[in-house]
């Protein structure tokens, strides 16, 4: 029997216009987007639908306009009674997976992940520091690149392991510059600037995760009602305690998202459901298994598509 997972993007899925024509469409996503802006305290649809997208790549807007992308996307799609075998989230997608298993409401969420993406620019100040992906160069070649560098004096490290041939550096910005550029000498094929506005996943956030303890402490997160894949561990994790656990190690430890899909194939998921902004873990996915079934749904277009298809047992 064919199993499902649901897996939800992170920082860098942000576009200007997100979200525009399922909230022209949908009764229910226009009043979870309304929900959203009254729970932030100002109009987060608008800087979504109409940018600026310099604005909007903010850490500290990107993060709940994301989670509302998916979040509305994921409810739209359970009305055709679709249901996953497990959940996971890339970074930041794993608060919409959380949403998704029933241990974060829709609310606690947006607002926890505005407040952790002010707390990530204040640990680190917009510009400050970066992330970078390296294309065709292993992770044991790139992890001595970036000791190299950070032994001298520019903090550097593996950030996102997201599939063979491609893992995301973060660090200051001289760091990464300086790892990207030793990492080509050493036989990287490309680097790839992130669109994003802080060094994610690096040691540089542990100043932020002290202070987020005590944000989750002030929400509710109840145990998954379906088995959510940690960012930190690739694992399964269903507990409460564990996963308020996971949510701080993770703002400075890498995302292992290509152990995580291997997690899941090897427990019989075939079939990948991208939900939210842009189609990247699509992608990603593909290059962890080229056999794997995957839809993204970021749109109503796509969404009625993926309907379709597995209706059609495609």
């Amino acid at each position: 029997m064919s199993k499902i997972a649901f897996v939800f993007p992170g920082q860098g899925s942000q576009a200007v216009g997100m979200l525009k024509d399922v909230y022209a469409a949908s009764e229910d996503a226009k009043k979870m987007i309304d929900e959203g802006n009254e729970a932030l305290g100002f109009s987060l649809s608008n800087l979504m639908f109409e940018g600026p997208a310099e604005d909007l790549t903010l850490t500290y807007h990107a993060q709940p306009a994301l989670l509302t992308a998916s979040a509305v996307l994921l409810n739209e799609l359970t009305k055709e009674e679709i249901k996953p075998d497990y959940v996971a989230g890339h970074s930041l997608g794993e608060y919409s997976a959380l949403v998704a298993a029933g241990s974060i409401s829709y609310i606690d969420g947006v607002k926890t992940v505005h407040t952790r993406g002010q707390l990530m620019n204040k640990a680190v100040p917009a510009g400050e520091g970066t992330m970078a992906a390296v294309l065709g160069l292993d992770a044991e070649e790139l992890e001595k690149v970036t000791a190299e560098i950070s032994e001298n004096g520019d903090v550097v490290q593996l950030a996102n392991i997201n599939c063979p041939g491609q893992i995301v550096i973060s660090g200051t910005v001289a760091g990464v510059e300086k790892a990207g550029a030793l990492a080509k000498e050493r036989g990287a094929k490309r680097v790839l600037p992130l669109n994003v506005s802080g060094p994610f996943h690096s040691a540089l956030m542990k100043p932020a995760a002290e202070e987020f303890k005590n944000v989750l402490a002030n929400i509710t997160i109840s145990n998954a009602s379906i088995p959510v894949v940690a960012n930190v561990t690739a694992e399964p994790m269903t507990e409460a305690k564990e996963i308020s656990e996971r949510l701080v190690e993770q703002l400075y430890s890498p995302v292992r998202f290509h152990e995580s899909v291997e997690r899941m194939l090897n427990d019989g998921v075939d079939t990948f459901i991208e939900i939210g902004a842009g189609k990247v873990l699509s992608g990603l996915v593909k290059k962890v298994n080229r056999r794997a079934t995957v839809h993204a749904v970021y749109d109503m277009e796509s969404l009625q598509k993926t309907v379709q298809s597995l209706k059609d047992g495609e």
